[in-house]
């Protein structure tokens, strides 16, 4: 792995004023003076830091001058630790935060201002907004659900030189989970040769993988079980680090002993479908037309009875209790456009096999982050 990307220098100020320039923008044409950011993935890319969400926190961005954090007084040092901002409202875990919230907004003068606010925020349940509402009974407050996570859809190239870096610990992950995958090996000492290696090539979040075998390998979303490793298994693992916030994935099936033939068809048959798929994901490509490549051919080949599943989502900043972004989906009736620099996980599955890349959106199609072999493992 090159130190290049391995240890990138944090985002330049420059950078953060470059998003606020845009997000200020869309905050002018909606008329707000003031907004409320909760959600933990936009006080990130727009203050640089991230904070607890034991409680309530805030970034206030006016329309002009500099954003102001409000978090925890345990917080403050990582916020200047890490912020490019300098100025920040720390409060003790016995102060009301929405309280200091609301009166950080009316010193500052915008108590009767326009306030905009992330109604579909994690972090502002229906009982902070009217608490909040009740403090600031002067201010008019505006919906500014789902255009921050539209605003972060195309990424900047040292976001994707994050992604690039996440993405070679994924492919360090899975050939270390493989290493340590062989028959009487129970699984638990397969996930922590993945964790492990996860965490040792860089990765910078507490949840870095999943991972299933034999009779659940085909759950992807299963939780860790305490198998020990038979003939004839199929171990699926899919290694979800993040670096500097910004997560990579990936999906690879190994058996147990010897593949069957129909085991090994069915891999190649995912492989070649979704390749063509990777070849298609160009700059104005419509996102069905990326979807039915890969849900008509696995249908049609009789791989699946069905197909509820979405083949593809967007990746980036993402943190808890998030652990993915569906801002953009792939699924048969995506009513939007692919865009240059946009950056997705796509996957595909059928009978116990999962394969899946990070992949970025580039002129000559989709290009994989993630390097490893595509093949089922033995």
């Amino acid at each position: 792995m090159s130190q290049q990307l391995r240890f990138p220098p944090p985002f330049p100020a420059e950078e953060y004023r470059c998003r606020l320039t845009a997000l200020r923008s869309i905050m002018a044409d909606r008329k707000v003076d003031l907004l409320v950011v909760n959600q933990f993935e936009h006080v990130n890319y727009f203050g640089g830091y991230w904070s607890t969400g034991s409680t309530y926190h805030g970034l206030l961005i006016p329309i002009d001058g500099e954003p102001v954090a409000i978090l925890r007084a345990v917080d403050a040092p990582i916020f200047h630790e890490l912020s490019w901002l300098s100025h920040c409202v720390p409060f003790g875990d016995d102060e009301n935060p929405v309280k200091v919230v609301a009166d950080t907004i009316i010193s500052r003068g915008y108590g009767s201002s326009s306030i905009g606010l992330e109604l579909d925020s994690n972090f502002l349940p229906v009982t902070r907004m009217r608490e909040l509402e009740s403090l600031l009974p002067d201010a008019t407050f505006l919906d500014f659900s789902r255009l921050m996570w539209e605003l972060r859809q195309v990424k900047s190239e040292r976001e994707i030189a994050y992604l690039e870096t996440a993405a070679e610990i994924c492919d360090c992950a899975v050939k270390a989970a493989f290493d340590s995958a062989k028959l009487g090996v129970n699984e638990r000492e397969v996930f922590a040769a993945m964790t492990g290696e996860a965490w040792r090539s860089g990765a910078d979040n507490g949840l870095v993988a999943v991972m299933s075998a034999g009779p659940r390998s085909s759950m992807l979303h299963a939780s860790l079980g305490d198998r020990t490793l038979a003939e004839g298994d199929i171990v699926h693992v899919e290694p979800v680090p993040q670096f500097r916030g910004y997560s990579a994935r990936m999906q690879r099936p190994k058996s147990i002993g010897a593949p069957t033939d129909d085991q090994l068809r069915t891999a190649e048959t995912l492989i070649r479908v979704q390749d063509s798929q990777f070849r298609a994901m160009k700059p104005g490509a419509e996102a069905r037309e990326i979807d039915r490549i890969v849900r008509e051919s696995v249908l049609s080949a009789g791989l699946r009875d069905s197909y509820t599943n979405i083949t593809g989502y967007t990746l980036g900043c993402v943190a808890p209790p998030r652990l993915s972004d569906f801002t953009r989906v792939f699924r048969a009736k995506s009513d939007w456009r692919l865009q240059e620099n946009q950056t997705f996980h796509m996957y595909t599955s059928a009978r116990g096999m999962g394969f899946s890349e990070t992949i970025v959106i580039t002129r000559e199609g989709g290009r994989r982050l993630t390097k490893m072999e595509r093949k089922l493992f033995c």
